[in-house]
């Protein structure tokens, strides 16, 4: 690993560390884990699992999600979270709050409008989050 990729996975090492913990609990239900270019994937059991609870979330070069099948489908758009979290490092647990704060007090939607998430969205073009479900 070169000196730069070295870097970012210990700049975003705070937050990985706390999706690793997260991971350790889905496993011990009896979640799946993967590794996918330098990403730690970790599916829920069926035990686990809402219907409600369809998607996957990130911390660090950790990805938690509903199910294998999400977590593919999701894969592109997690990953430009990680790379967001490899640029910001812990502070993007503040980052991110705070921008979806700001969008809700400016009266747009906290999720839908985050910059964090229309960087995802862009980025990855999934076709799940490139079209405003309302």
């Amino acid at each position: 690993m070169r000196v730069r990729g070295l870097l970012r996975y210990l700049w975003a090492a705070p937050c990985t560390l706390v999706g690793l913990l997260l991971a350790l609990a889905v496993l011990a239900a009896g979640g799946s884990l993967r590794r996918i270019d330098g990403v730690l994937e970790v599916a829920l059991p069926r035990t686990l699992r809402r219907r409600r609870l369809a998607g996957a979330i990130t911390f660090g070069h950790v990805v938690l999600g509903s199910d294998s099948d999400t977590l593919a489908q999701l894969r592109a758009h997690e990953h430009v979270h990680v790379q967001q979290y490899e640029r910001w490092g812990v502070l993007f647990f503040l980052a991110y709050p705070l921008a979806s704060l700001w969008q809700w007090l400016r009266g747009r939607r906290p999720y839908w409008h985050n910059p964090f998430e229309v960087d995802a969205r862009r980025r990855s073009r999934t076709g799940r989050d490139d079209i405003d479900p309302t």
